[in-house]
């Protein structure tokens, strides 16, 4: 058939869209995460296989994406990943603790881990964060990209997000790679912890682009904060739809003045 001869001509023209190399699948990303998962709160998330089972397949999975790369991995990278689960664990349970010490809707834990898009979020983020400190390539973008899909938030997984961390209701919350945020923070819906757009972005890979939020720091919705060189001061609390690109003391209240809010009776509202 003339159409699909085209379709194929074209495809060829352009290598990146053709089966050259085996990449890997969104469906092994997914049976990855889930499998992870299973192994750091396996109370609450099930699997058919046992760890001898996960592990190699995890380790497939990561020979895979060094393979796609065009590199090898001769570190024994996904031991050290696992080496790193019990630590990721007690993290998870501090985040826990302070979701449940900073929501009063939450009834109980069992309904953060079950139910909360935000608790999700933080989750997937511990495990594509422990790989990417590692240098494994494509898995914790993927990953991230999941969660994204799922909850409406976007956590780079290279980002620093220390212990005690909760995200209320989370959609649109974005938080860029260079962030580095500190321990028992807030952060509410439509958050963007961006960098400040430029040209030539290919000049800044590794540079920080983000800004530095310290510990104890309370961000309401639709705040935005953009810029490596911002840092919010400790104890800070950031009002909704603020826009910052400076920096702000330790214990600061920033806010968006009231610009010219009319309220008026109902009834005296001309239809």
């Amino acid at each position: 058939m003339k159409i699909k001869d085209n379709i194929s001509k074209s495809l060829k023209a352009y290598p990146l869209f053709y089966k050259a190399n085996e990449h890997i699948s969104r469906k092994e990303v997914i049976d990855l995460t889930n499998d992870l998962r299973s192994l750091l709160i396996p109370s609450f998330y099930e699997t058919e296989l046992s760890f001898e089972e996960i592990f190699a397949y995890t380790k497939r999975l990561i020979d895979k994406a060094y393979a796609y790369k065009g590199i090898k991995d001769d570190n024994d990278i996904t031991e050290k990943l696992f080496a790193g689960f019990d630590q990721i664990i007690e993290t998870l349970s501090k985040d826990l603790e302070f979701f449940y010490e900073s929501d009063p809707a939450s009834e109980s834990k069992e309904e953060i881990i079950l139910a909360y898009p935000g608790f999700y979020a933080i989750l997937i983020y511990r495990l594509a964060h422990a790989m990417y400190e590692l240098g494994i390539p494509y898995l914790p973008r993927l990953m991230s990209e999941l969660a994204h899909s799922a909850t409406g938030i976007d956590i780079n997984p290279g980002a620093k997000i220390g212990e005690a961390f909760f995200i209320d209701h989370g959609t649109g919350v974005v938080i860029g790679e260079t962030t580095t945020i500190g321990k028992r923070v807030k952060v509410y819906q439509g958050v963007t912890l961006g960098a400040i757009s430029t040209d030539h972005a290919e000049t800044l890979k590794g540079v920080k682009r983000h800004p530095t939020i310290k510990d104890g720091v309370t961000i309401y919705a639709n705040a935005t904060i953009l810029g490596g060189k911002v840092v919010i001061g400790e104890n800070s609390v950031i009002g909704g739809n603020a826009f910052i690109f400076k920096s702000v003391p330790d214990n600061s209240l920033v806010m968006v003045k009231n610009c010219g809010l009319v309220i008026k009776p109902l009834e005296n509202i001309e239809k």
